[in-house]
């Protein structure tokens, strides 16, 4: 006899040895029990999950002759040629490849047929939504009202491609995906009985790579069993599938927190010479990012040792949550570009380099800030006022220029003192609001692009910018714009923008905006700018 898979050989022929899924194999055995079994049945849900097994042993069940608590007894002449694929009475068929209107009429007319054997004539349709429009339109009537002895089973892992008029006539059951405690418990199963070697990290890397698909965790595990190792590591398991080593990962995601641009650039090309996936590298280093939020977060992480979790804190003590969130934005972003890309390489070697030079500007101009914070306040406090009284016009009529002077810490300073900066900009605000947006996308602020993207600013007045949130402000918006250091922020960036200080203010979803402080006493007060005026 020839070589079996281990996902067919370990195929469940009895509900009870499906795994998971316990709310589906509850309701058809009580269907079963009950004698009210349904005419169509649609079963949808992730590739691996149990839908075609499901269907298989239903079409058994409703046609055993000594069937047991809603379980077909596959001792009888009927389960034995159902298994064996010899019962012409259970037909089943792969939308994929006969999804046209003569393959459903050849089904319509054959239902009218008495079954051979059995009970029932039972069809089974896999990938049912690969039919093509008239062939739902062909199947929606014999698909309402079958004769007495005919049964449908649809499956699909892409129900929303289905006609209304198919998902009204059908019983629908949605298969969960299958749990990693679940997937582990039933490899461990197949392990002994085939009498493989494997260790528990193996079988918990397996479990998670499958993503809750049992047949995809036995798919792997055959791989593996193939290279005719002792036994079966995390590390032969990560080989077989392209999974760079956590060790590479490790190096990578540290040396770009480091700024280090050699050792990033020289692990990455490690891991190329080994042959590794590049796209399936970007995938991991990603997913280790999150861990590491994932860990700062809550203290717990997926399947790693002992030594892996102590590498996990040290980056995490390193490193902000908002820094990590950031990253997972940019690597994403990369790997997006690395799908429309014939040089994937070049393209996340050049997206690495940006992002240590990124972290290396954040750090420098965060020390300088802290340094030079204390010289740069008055002239800060100064542009202010310059600004503000330009735009404000209160000299009187007839004067060509107001006449003032600043008393900050005993200091004169003439306005000739102040050197004006060329705007970055032309025109009215809302003109080129969506590019000063995109700016923060730019420059790495990705919180205040997310919150302010899609909104629309208007110049109330000459000192006064009102933006406006087509679809409403969020809590989470609302919370991080009210920030008096992000409304700074948003005030500085529009300063350099159109050449003079504006106040902010925010139109909520009911339309509403918030009152602007825009008197000059409050501005004053809010800002901390004493000075006389002449």
């Amino acid at each position: 006899m020839g070589y079996t898979a281990l996902y067919r050989k370990f195929r469940p022929i009895k509900f009870s040895e499906i795994v998971g899924q316990e709310h589906i194999k509850k309701t058809l055995k009580n269907q079963l029990i009950s004698d009210r079994v349904g005419h169509a049945y649609l079963f949808n849900g992730g590739r691996g999950t149990g839908k075609t097994t499901t269907a298989k042993i239903l079409a058994r069940a409703v046609n055993c002759l000594n069937p047991k608590d809603g379980e077909p007894c596959n001792e009888c002449e009927i389960c034995k040629g159902a298994l064996s694929g010899s019962l012409t009475d259970i037909i089943e068929m792969d939308a994929a490849s006969n999804n046209s209107v003569e393959d459903v009429r050849s089904i319509r007319e054959a239902v009218n047929f008495l079954p051979t054997k059995a009970k029932y004539r039972v069809y089974i349709i896999d990938e049912v939504h690969m039919l093509s429009t008239g062939a739902f339109n062909a199947l929606l009537k014999t698909l309402e009202e079958p004769p007495e002895h005919v049964k449908f089973i649809l499956a699909t892992t892409e129900p929303q491609k289905l006609p209304a008029t198919i998902l009204s006539r059908c019983q629908r059951f949605d298969f969960k995906r299958i749990s990693d405690e679940d997937i582990v418990k039933d490899l461990r199963f197949v392990c002994k009985e085939s009498d493989i070697k494997i260790t528990d990290e193996a079988l918990n890397l397996i479990a998670v790579l499958a993503e809750g698909g049992m047949r995809d965790a036995l798919s792997i595990l055959e791989r593996c069993n193939q290279e005719g190792t002792d036994e079966i590591n995390e590390d032969k398991v990560k080989d077989l599938v392209g999974i760079p080593k956590t060790v590479f990962i490790n190096k990578i995601v540290d040396s770009v927190i480091n700024e280090n641009v050699e050792e990033t650039l020289n692990t990455l090309q490690e891991v190329i010479n080994e042959g590794k996936d590049i796209n399936n590298l970007v995938w991991e280093i990603i997913k280790y990012i999150k861990d590491i939020l994932l860990y700062k977060s809550t203290g717990k992480t997926e399947i790693y040792n002992q030594e892996e979790i102590e590498n996990i804190k040290k980056i995490s003590d390193k490193i902000s949550k908002q820094e990590l969130i950031n990253l997972i934005c940019e690597l994403s972003e990369i790997e997006n570009s690395m799908k429309i890309s014939t040089q994937k390489a070049i393209i996340l070697q050049t997206g690495l380099i940006k992002l240590c030079n990124k972290q290396e500007i954040s750090t420098k101009t965060t020390n300088i800030e802290g340094e030079m914070t204390k010289n740069s306040d008055l002239e800060r406090r100064v542009t202010k006022i310059e600004n503000f009284l330009r735009a404000s016009n209160f000299a009187k009529a007839g004067d060509s220029k107001p006449k003032y002077s600043v008393q900050t810490s005993n200091v004169n300073l003439d306005e000739t003192n102040v050197v004006e900066q060329k705007p970055k900009y032309q025109g009215k605000t809302q003109d080129y609001w969506p590019k000063l947006v995109e700016d923060f996308k730019t420059n790495g602020k990705m919180f205040m692009y997310i919150n302010l993207a899609g909104t629309i600013a208007r110049e109330v007045n000459d000192m006064t910018l009102e933006i406006e949130f087509p679809n409403g402000m969020n809590n989470v918006a609302k919370e991080f714009l009210s920030r008096p250091d992000t409304k700074q922020n948003l005030r500085e960036t529009i300063h350099l923008a159109c050449g003079k200080e504006m106040q902010i203010r925010f139109a909520d979803d009911k339309g509403k905006s918030e009152k602007s402080e825009n008197e000059f006493e409050k501005f004053i007060e809010t800002n901390d700018l004493p000075f006389n005026i002449i």
